[in-house]
């Protein structure tokens, strides 16, 4: 049960001013003597507001990242503006060998306006695509899946599979993430004895994942991006 300190203030004098013994006195009043004389060391260092209940929270959260990481994690994104609070927590746990999270790095930006707004628009991508495919070579799709090698360092895993067969047509192991990346397996994907020998038109941007369309009755394919966003090829 908790007392308001006027009741606390209250059983203090009662017990200060009774002829009995303290364990008795606060026996009838049903006070357990750690909780009386806890009261009664607070009242004597601080007064009558010191009986007032104290905030549960702690003075300190546990796991607050220390201010010369929260520091050093700013100066990191000053000097790359372009990475995003992902890149820079896989940047600075590789260069310090401490980890922090996307969302501590987030918010610590975010709290010093560091955040700039994205250059493009967003737009959420679908579960399955509108158009069903139904043949093989109708519909491509590249990926890229990030491998972590103890003692080396990132390796990226670029694929083409084919949407239709679920068939992965062709693969790369990469060091990077480039267009050139992108376009490269696309290549070895075109010269294998399962692909058709398509014309493949001038494109650019090709950072994200994307799936390559084989359009009916055309060889020149167009591409949807893996993340949402069409881009058509002219011809």
């Amino acid at each position: 049960m908790r007392y308001p300190a006027s009741e606390k203030l209250e059983i203090i004098r009662l017990v200060e001013q009774s002829h009995l013994p303290i364990k008795q006195t606060l026996d009838k009043l049903g006070i357990p003597r750690t909780t009386f004389y806890r009261w009664y060391d607070r009242y004597q260092t601080g007064g009558p507001l010191a009986l007032e209940d104290q905030s549960p929270r702690p003075s300190q959260v546990w796991n607050r990242i220390p201010d010369d990481v929260r520091q050093r994690i700013v100066d990191l994104a000053l000097d790359v503006p372009e990475l995003s609070p992902r890149e820079l927590a896989v940047r600075y746990m590789d260069t310090e060998s401490y980890f922090v999270s996307e969302a501590s790095v987030y918010r610590l930006l975010k709290s010093l306006d560091l955040i700039t707004s994205p250059a493009f628009i967003v737009i959420k991508a679908a579960d399955e695509f509108r158009e069903k495919t139904t043949a093989i070579n109708q519909l491509w799709q590249t990926d890229f899946t990030y491998l972590k090698v103890i003692g080396w360092g990132w390796m990226y895993l670029s694929t083409i599979l084919d949407d239709y067969s679920r068939y992965i047509i062709a693969w790369k192991l990469c060091t990077t993430m480039k267009s050139s990346d992108v376009t490269d397996t696309l290549d070895l994907a075109l010269n294998t004895d399962l692909a058709p020998k398509p014309s493949l038109p001038e494109t650019t941007n090709l950072r994200s994942p994307c799936a390559c369309r084989l359009r009916p009755h055309t060889t020149r394919p167009s591409f949807v991006t893996g993340r949402g966003s069409f881009r058509k090829t002219t011809g």
